[in-house]
């Protein structure tokens, strides 16, 4: 499957704020995206354990306000709102952290609809290491495949792990990074170590050497 890496990365609007959690230093990344669908498509392509699987991961547990989520072999957590069809948000638990994941749905003009994530994390060496991008670029693969669902949904899911290492994927990952990179020097993060971090991200999920 052909990907237009630069389209891709030009549809994300990306920012970081720096602000407290329960008293604690963290991170906020946002991340919005219109997609070409109504609104109840894209709330159903977020919410329905059948759709996830094809664009995402497989999704188990009680999927309702106050139930617990898995995706497999990737994060858990519990639903912690849910009001159809614009708000959703969860606690997103994974290798022993917890984090926020909030989204929100709004119809974009006719037959269009936009999404806004939100990920809050604390501040950790993780953080220090990786920046922002670390979920940021984990996320926009994300929206990349729920895009390519939500524009041909009875094509196959796109193989991450080969998109990663293609010439295309590669070139989105590094955008990414960079852009998140940029994105955590505006909110005021010293610029050469966001750069590095930035750098040590896109070779974590290309596999190459930064």
């Amino acid at each position: 499957m052909s990907v237009d890496a630069e389209s891709h990365l030009a549809a994300v609007e990306r920012s970081v704020s720096l602000r407290e959690r329960d008293g604690r230093p963290a991170g906020m990344l946002s991340l919005g995206r219109s997609f070409p669908v109504p609104l109840e498509d894209l709330w159903d392509a977020l919410t329905n354990a059948e759709r996830i699987q094809r664009w995402l991961l497989p999704i188990s547990g009680e999927l309702e306000p106050g139930g617990r989520f898995e995706l497999k072999g990737n994060a858990s957590g519990e639903i912690t709102a849910c009001e159809p069809p614009s708000h959703l948000a969860v606690t997103w638990e994974f290798a022993s952290d917890v984090s926020w994941v909030e989204v929100r749905c709004s119809a974009h003009g006719a037959g269009a609809a936009h999404l806004k994530l939100l990920h809050t994390a604390l501040l950790s060496p993780h953080w220090d290491e990786y920046g922002p991008g670390a979920a940021g670029v984990g996320w926009e693969l994300g929206l990349l495949g729920l895009a390519l669902h939500l524009e041909q949904p009875d094509k196959p899911q796109l193989d991450e792990h080969a998109f990663a290492a293609s010439l295309e994927g590669k070139a989105l990952i590094k955008g990414s990074a960079e852009a998140w990179g940029a994105a955590a020097i505006a909110a005021g993060e010293e610029p050469d170590a966001a750069r590095a971090a930035a750098g040590r991200t896109a070779a974590f999920y290309t596999g190459e050497s930064s």
